[in-house]
C-alpha cells in the first residue's frame, strides 16, 4: 500500500504521545507523518468541506523532517516534540519560505527576517513547522463587522463540526480548526481577547491562554502591549501543555517577560500526573457569567461542575466577581493598536508597501475590491489618535481595566472564597482574564444535540498555569468528552 492509499482518519484523534510512540517504534517516520498531514490538508482544507484553515505550507517541512529522522536514528531525541508537525498562526514570524501577513494583502509579500522567539523555541524542541494557519485579518481589530476566521488573503475558515452552520471562533480559528480536523498535531495561536479560548471551545479542543509575560511576543504582529500573548491548541491537555512548556522562556526583546523570570522554565509534568483534585477549591462565579446562556450549554456546565466534585474538588458556588456587572471600557486595545503596529511595521524592509497603520489604511483603499470586504472602520478610528499613549482616555482606561479585572475582579473572588481557580461556562470569562493578563484553560465539556461543541474555562491568578493544567487534566481524564468531527465523511455537523 502506498502512502497515498493509507487511511489518515486516525490523525483526527492522535495525540502527540501516540505519534511519538509510533516514531520511537519505527512504525512511522517524521517524513511520512508530514506527508500524511499534507494528504489530509489536500483532502479537507482545499477539497471536501474546504475548511481553509491552512494558509500556506512550509516548503522546508520535508527537509526538516529528514533531519529529525536522522537525529532519531543516531539516538538524539530533543524532547517530546521531536519530529512532531506543528502549525503556527500567520501573525507569528518565521524566518523561512513562508510569509507572515496577519492574513492581509498588504503583507502578502512579507518574509520575516528572523524567527519569533516562540518559533525559535519550537525549532530547538525538535518540532516541524508544517505551515501557517488562516486567521481573522489583523486579529479582528480592522472592522467590527468582519466574520471570525476571515481574511482577504485566505478567505473564510470553517468549523469542521459543522462547516455550513457553526461559529468557528476567534481570530486564531485557523489554528484550532486545523488541529480539530487532524491537519497537524498541535498549533500556536495568539490572543488579545478570546482569540484562543473561543476557537478552542467552538472546535472541541484544549486551548491554553497563558499569563501575559510567560511567553514572549517578540516576532508577533501586535495588537496590544498589555493583553497580547501566544497560546496553544491541542487535542488533549497534555499536548497543549507540552507546547506551552516548549515556547516559554525569558526574552530580552520582550520586556514583559523580564519581570516573570522566575516562571520562565515551567515544568508541568506533575500537573499532568495528577489523578484527583483533593484539596483544590474551584469557584463558580454565577452572577453575570451564567446569565442568558443556552440551556443545553448551561446543563453541560452543571455536569462539568458535578464531574469536578467526583474528582475530589471543593466547589464554592456563587463565588461571584465584585466587578462582574460593570460595563467595560473598550479603549485599551484599540488605543494601543496604532503604537504597537507602527513599531512592528516600521522595521519591515523598504520594498514592502506598508510601514505604518496609515500606510495599511491607504493600501486597503487602493485595493478595496479585494481588501475591504468588511471595511476598516476600527483601523481608521485607531489612526485618529496620537499613538503616543498619553491620552487621558487611554491612561484612565488602562487603570480602570487593571483595577476591575484584578483587584475587584479575579483576585477578589479568589481571595474572598480561598479558591485555586474559577470555572466559567464556555469562554464567558475570556474578557476579564484578557484584561487582567491572567491565564485560562479551555477544555471540551460535551456537545449539544445538534453537535455543537461546548467547553468550560478554568481561570486563575497570574502564573497559575500549573494549577489550571492540573484541574483541566484531571477533568479531561474523568470525562473524556472530546469526539473528533466526522469531516472526513461528509463535512457536516456530526460527532
Amino acid at each position: 500500500m502506498t502512502l497515498l492509499q493509507k487511511d489518515t482518519s486516525w490523525l483526527l484523534s492522535a495525540a502527540i504521545g501516540e505519534l511519538q510512540n509510533l516514531l520511537e517504534q519505527n512504525k512511522l517516520t517524521s517524513r511520512e507523518l508530514v506527508l500524511l498531514y499534507f494528504k489530509r490538508i489536500a483532502m479537507l482544507d482545499r477539497e471536501g468541506p474546504q475548511l481553509r484553515s491552512v494558509l500556506e505550507l512550509n516548503p522546508d517541512a520535508l527537509g526538516i523532517a529528514d533531519l529529525l529522522d536522522a537525529e532519531r536514528l543516531q539516538g538524539k531525541i530533543r524532547g517530546p516534540l521531536h519530529g512532531i508537525p506543528i502549525l503556527v498562526k500567520d501573525n507569528i514570524d518565521t524566518a523561512d519560505g513562508m510569509h507572515t501577513s496577519a492574513g492581509s494583502l498588504a503583507l502578502a509579500d512579507h518574509y520575516a527576517q528572523a524567527d519569533a522567539f516562540a518559533v525559535q523555541k519550537l525549532r530547538e524542541a525538535g518540532a516541524i513547522l508544517l505551515g501557517k494557519t488562516n486567521m481573522t485579518e489583523w486579529a479582528n481589530l480592522m472592522s467590527p463587522t468582519m466574520f471570525a476566521g476571515y481574511c482577504s488573503r485566505g478567505g473564510q475558515t470553517l468549523n469542521p463540526y459543522g462547516p455550513s452552520e457553526l461559529f468557528v471562533g476567534g481570530s486564531s480559528s485557523g489554528s484550532a480548526v486545523a488541529v480539530a480536523a487532524g491537519l497537524a498535531a498541535a498549533s500556536l495561536g495568539t490572543e488579545t481577547n478570546a482569540s484562543v479560548l473561543s476557537p478552542a471551545c467552538q472546535n472541541s479542543l484544549v486551548g491554553i491562554k497563558p499569563t501575559v509575560g510567560l511567553v514572549s511576543r517578540s516576532g508577533v504582529i501586535p495588537v496590544s502591549f498589555t493583553q497580547d500573548t501566544i497560546g496553544t491548541f491541542g487535542k488533549t491537555v497534555t499536548d497543549a501543555a507540552l507546547l506551552l512548556q516548549a515556547i516559554s522562556g525569558s526574552d530580552p526583546d520582550d520586556p514583559v517577560t523580564g519581570g516573570s523570570s522566575v516562571h520562565m522554565k515551567p515544568d508541568y509534568s506533575q500537573s499532568l500526573k495528577s489523578t484527583d483534585l483533593t484539596g483544590i477549591a474551584i469557584g463558580i462565579p454565577r452572577d453575570a457569567y451564567f446569565d442568558d446562556i443556552d440551556p443545553e450549554e448551561a446543563e453541560l456546565a452543571e455536569k462539568a461542575i458535578a464531574a469536578l466534585v467526583q474528582c475530589g474538588a471543593k466547589i464554592v458556588d456563587h463565588a461571584n466577581i465584585p466587578s462582574a456587572r460593570e460595563d467595560w471600557d473598550y479603549g485599551v486595545a484599540w488605543l494601543e493598536l496604532k503604537t504597537s503596529l507602527n513599531r512592528y511595521l516600521a522595521k519591515l524592509p523598504s520594498h514592502l508597501p506598508v510601514h505604518s497603520l496609515k500606510d495599511v489604511i491607504r493600501f486597503n483603499l487602493e485595493h478595496a475590491d479585494q481588501a475591504l470586504k468588511y471595511g476598516q472602520e476600527l483601523f481608521v478610528h485607531a489612526d485618529e489618535h496620537s499613538g503616543t499613549l498619553t491620552e487621558p482616555q487611554y491612561l484612565n482606561s488602562l487603570l480602570s481595566n487593571l483595577e476591575r479585572s484584578r483587584v475587584r475582579g479575579i483576585d477578589a473572588a479568589l481571595k474572598e472564597h480561598k479558591l485555586d481557580a474559577l470555572l466559567f461556562p464556555g469562554y464567558q470569562g475570556a474578557d476579564i482574564a484578557a484584561r487582567a493578563g491572567y491565564p485560562s484553560v479551555v477544555v471540551p465539556a460535551g456537545y449539544t444535540q445538534k453537535g455543537k461543541p461546548v467547553g468550560v474555562q478554568f481561570t486563575g491568578t497570574a502564573f497559575s498555569e500549573a494549577m489550571l493544567i492540573r484541574i483541566a487534566h484531571v477533568f479531561e481524564q474523568q470525562t473524556k468528552h472530546r469526539v473528533p468531527p466526522e469531516c472526513d465523511k461528509s463535512g457536516q455537523a456530526s460527532v
